[in-house]
């Protein structure tokens, strides 16, 4: 993965570099719709990643927004599970990642399995105890990719940041809903734990690959 920064609203942004093709390519910032281009030629020959923005699209109204549909786009993506949510997806948009929305859990495990998408949002309708048996087919993936996403579990009825609940119900993080406008910081903060708890993890399995 690489970061880059939109050069339009300096928003950060988060890039697989290995899903581009050999070539120029543009897409739209997730944040302000600036038109943005990378060419994964120069990535590699350590040219840089920081696209160059032309104009901002005009704006877009707000509700259109809000049902975008970024699978199909370049750049990383957040996969939102269960009931669609647009501060969810604004959530999603403020840390850099391209929401895509599967109301179906079967489907977003297909997504998942072919993405490894680094951002999950579990959004149950309704809310239930935990184990969450409708949230089962995105809970049970392959360990070796669940270690690779950060899922993230938002309800009404939670406490942001409750490692007690986050442990029973098998995610991340979880998240208030009335919080999703800090969640940047919130998921600044989870994040940093999560990859202390993981480094590790992650370079003893370096090491075995190598020797």
């Amino acid at each position: 993965m690489i970061r880059i920064h939109c050069t339009n609203c300096q928003k950060p942004l988060s890039l697989d570099e290995t899903k581009l093709p050999m070539n120029e390519v543009s897409f739209p910032c997730p944040a302000c719709k600036a038109k943005l281009t990378v060419d994964r030629r120069t990535l590699e020959s350590g040219g840089g990643a920081s696209p160059a923005a032309a104009a901002p699209r005009p704006a877009v109204p707000q509700q259109a927004a809000d049902h975008d549909d970024h699978a199909d786009e370049f750049g990383a993506k957040a996969l939102i599970v269960g009931a669609d949510s647009p501060a969810i997806r604004q959530a999603a948009k403020l840390v850099g990642y391209l929401p895509v929305y599967q109301a179906e859990v079967a489907k977003a495990r297909e997504f998942f399995n072919q993405e490894i998408p680094q951002l999950v949002f579990l959004h149950p309708a309704p809310m239930t105890p935990p184990p969450l048996e409708a949230m089962a087919g995105m809970l049970s993936v392959v360990p070796s990719d669940r270690r690779k996403s950060f899922y993230v579990l938002v309800a009404e009825n939670l406490r942001t940041l409750d490692g007690n609940a986050a442990f029973l119900y098998g995610v991340n993080l979880v998240v208030a809903t009335r919080d999703l406008p800090q969640f940047p910081q919130i998921f600044r903060e989870a994040y940093q734990v999560h990859e202390r708890m993981y480094a590790g993890m992650n370079a003893v399995m370096r090491e075995r690959q190598l020797g």
